[in-house]
């Protein structure tokens, strides 16, 4: 049974950080790429971030790019989203994801085969 298991979620001020923290099991690790996605209030899920299974390539979107980190640590099973400089309008829940297929990463949400449950990231003005 596969499970993809988010922390290190909370609230911090504007300009602040944070670390996300997603535990793999029930699957080879180095055999998926992984990727962070977030959902603000009334808004449609949207990629932020992407990193292949070796790690090797990492893929942002535009919106964090130059603010966030993502990273993998392949005998832990575990990967990491590092937030900086964060704003009001990072605050969403974050969710990492699995993909099989595209050994790379990718944006497209769809290509994912597993979700975790989701970190809430609030960030105060």
């Amino acid at each position: 049974q596969v499970q993809l298991v988010e922390s290190g979620g909370g609230l911090v001020q504007a300009g602040g950080s944070l670390r996300l923290s997603c535990a793999a099991s029930g699957l080879t690790f180095s055999d998926f790429a992984m990727g962070w996605f977030r959902q603000g209030p009334g808004q449609e899920r949207e990629f932020v971030a992407a990193i292949s299974w070796t790690g090797g390539n990492t893929y942002y979107g535009d919106s964090v790019k130059g603010r966030f980190t993502i990273s993998r640590d392949n005998p832990k099973n575990t990967v990491y989203l590092q937030m900086n400089s964060l704003k009001p309008e990072d605050t969403a829940v974050y969710y990492c994801a699995a993909d099989r297929t595209a050994k790379y990463g990718s944006w497209l949400s769809d290509t994912y085969d597993y979700w975790g449950q989701g970190t809430q990231v609030t960030v105060s003005s």
